[in-house]
C-alpha cells in the first residue's frame, strides 16, 4: 500500500513493477543479476480519485506515455530492495507534485518612485536621440 495523503492511498495490486538487468558499469554484477526495477502504473485503471487522473494525465512529463501509464526506472542502488523503494518514492513524489495547487499569483504595481525612475531615463533617453540628428546651419 502506498500511502500518498492522509485519505488517498494506492493498493500494490495497481503497481506493477518488474526486475531488469542495470544499464552501464558494474563488473560480473550487472551481468548477472537484475537489480534494476521497472515500475508500471496506469493511471486509468487506478483507484485514484477522478481528481488525482485528470491531475496526472496532464502533467506535461516524460515518464508518462500516451496512453496513460507512468514508467520509472531505479537503477541507482545495487540492491533490487533498495530501488523498489526509490521507484515507490519517485511515484509518490509525481502525484504528490501533480496533486498540489499552484499558488496564485498576485499582481502587482511598481512604486511611485519606480514610475517616476523609469519615465526620467525615458525622457533621458529621448534626449540622447534627439541631439544624434543632422546638423543644420541656420
Amino acid at each position: 500500500m502506498l500511502q500518498i495523503s492522509n485519505t488517498v492511498s494506492i493498493p500494490e495490486h495497481e503497481i506493477e513493477m518488474s526486475a531488469v538487468r542495470s544499464q552501464g558499469a558494474g563488473g560480473q554484477n550487472v551481468n548477472k543479476v537484475a537489480t534494476a526495477i521497472h515500475l508500471r502504473f496506469d493511471i486509468l485503471a487506478s483507484s485514484l480519485p477522478d481528481r488525482y487522473k485528470e491531475r496526472l494525465l496532464k502533467l506535461n512529463d516524460q515518464r508518462l506515455t500516451k496512453e496513460g501509464v507512468i514508467v520509472i526506472k531505479a537503477q541507482e542502488y545495487r540492491s533490487q530492495e533498495q530501488n523498489r523503494e526509490e521507484a515507490l518514492q519517485r511515484l509518490q513524489a509525481l502525484i504528490k507534485r501533480a496533486i498540489a495547487l499552484p499558488k496564485p499569483r498576485k499582481p502587482s504595481k511598481p512604486t511611485r518612485s519606480a514610475q517616476r525612475k523609469r519615465l526620467d531615463s525615458k525622457t533621458k533617453r529621448s534626449q540622447i536621440k534627439t541631439t544624434r540628428g543632422k546638423v543644420t546651419d541656420e
